[in-house]
């Protein structure tokens, strides 16, 4: 990813260096293991620890690359002029390129799992603190983009907690499904290379053993992988819709932070966009991009072929980096969302107690006014709200065959809001406990 999307502790772990390193550590731990079977000599395996305080030349790597056209052999190459050709030559013993590439492929991801958590935990966070503050804030409930019955804003954010917190679980999975790594010989037989070699390897590594690879690890895992963090990508763009939608103009209910000096518009200097928001639609296309080609990877030929090398070089760090920042961007915005409880009451009261349509219908059928009666009754008073800009309950206390089948203290007390937050305590225990 570009830099101006991404963030240091994520691009990191995709840097060349990063990568050789973990090569490094799978081909030392790999030795120790063939040494303890006497398989090498010690001496050979304790040679090449004699590196590890090497900063490998990816300049060099990439150099021998350009020769070989192989790049696990141009890694081994420059590995052996640290350690000596020597002393390097049971380095790699009865491995192949994808034992090295896989592993290190899934502790990148692994590693890359671990701040992603991290990230969901602090938007976690300001989605919490931010659902408690405006817990008992009525705003209109929308379907269809259309004025449905009151909610709260609190309740707003509950929902996209609930949805992030679902998102946390599986990431959870993600990372277990990942995390395994596989040492097994060029079709996975282990014919060249003992199995408690990839045991010890993948223990070094914060990795399981996988059950059965040939000569890769299967790509469902991956394809699992990327699916989760699609997911998550396209709940960070419901909410960034929703906070789009609530900064229309016409709507106002809540707006991104507008720090001082900054510009909305190079031609318009009123504006204020939601720039962060947009920003996270597009952000989440991007990781969202990446889970088809994951899909694709699965289906390889017979015990391996590369076809998924080229596609994962691209989208393990593109969906990783995007994620972690777009998460970070989203737990920001949350933060400092702008919230204007007033505007809420009065775009609730726009058309003039219409949202409580329903509690009028249903106090009619317990009056014994039958439900279709009870729905054109209602609807008529409601359309003149609609199209004459009338008070609904005006209307509903001079209609004689709705004050035939209700007081008017009845009417009355159809249009209490607090009716409508009765169970949010209930719904906040659900979601947050306790």
């Amino acid at each position: 990813m570009i830099p101006r999307y991404s963030r240091p502790e994520m691009t990191d772990i995709w840097e060349p260096a990063t990568k050789f390193r973990i090569w490094y550590e799978i081909e030392a731990h790999a030795c120790d293991a063939q040494a303890a079977l006497g398989v090498i000599p010690k001496e050979n395996a304790e040679a090449v620890w004699k590196a590890k305080d090497v900063a490998f030349d990816v300049a060099r790597i990439d150099e021998i690359e350009a020769v070989t056209k192989h790049d696990v052999i141009a890694f081994l190459t420059h590995l052996a002029e640290h350690v000596g050709s020597d002393q390097a030559r049971f380095v790699h013993q009865g491995m192949t390129s994808s034992d090295v590439l896989d592993t290190c492929l899934n502790v990148q991801l692994a590693r890359a799992t671990d701040i992603l958590i991290a990230d969901m935990d602090k938007l976690l966070a300001a989605l919490k603190r931010r659902a408690f503050e405006h817990k008992d804030t009525l705003r209109i409930g929308r379907s269809h983009g259309i004025h449905a019955e009151p909610t709260t804003m609190g309740l707003t954010f509950a929902r996209f907690y609930a949805e992030m917190d679902r998102g946390r679980t599986r990431l959870i999975a993600a990372r277990q499904e990942i995390a395994t790594g596989a040492i097994s010989g060029a079709v996975g037989t282990f014919a060249n290379i003992d199995p408690a070699v990839e045991e010890h390897v993948c223990k070094m590594m914060g990795l399981t053993p996988e059950p059965i690879s040939t000569q890769v690890i299967p790509r469902d895992r991956h394809a699992m992988f990327f699916a989760t963090l699609g997911v998550i990508a396209s709940s960070m763009e419901n909410i960034a819709i929703e906070i789009r939608h609530m900064q229309r103009t016409e709507v106002l209910e809540a707006e991104e932070f507008f720090s001082a000096g900054q510009k909305g518009s190079s031609a318009m200097p009123h504006k204020r966009n939601p720039v962060l928001t947009e920003n996270l639609t597009g952000l989440a296309r991007l990781v969202r991009m990446t889970v088809v080609p994951a899909m694709e990877n699965v289906a390889l030929w017979h015990e391996r072929d590369i076809s998924h090398s080229s596609v994962e070089r691209g989208i393990a760090p593109d969906a990783t980096i995007t994620l972690d920042f777009a998460l970070n961007r989203l737990a920001g915005v949350i933060d400092k969302l702008v919230i204007y409880p007033d505007n809420m009451l009065a775009n609730m009261n726009k058309f003039r107690g219409l949202v409580m349509s329903q509690r009028v219908l249903l106090a009619l059928t317990q009056a014994g006014v039958s439900r279709e009666d009870a729905y054109r009754l209602v609807q008529r008073n409601a359309m003149k709200v609609w199209e004459q800009g009338k008070d609904f309950k005006t209307e509903l206390l001079g209609d004689a065959d709705v004050t035939a089948a209700l007081s008017p203290a009845e009417i009355e007390e159809k249009f209490d809001l607090g009716y409508h937050t009765k169970h949010v305590d209930t719904i906040f225990a659900r979601v947050f406990g306790g």
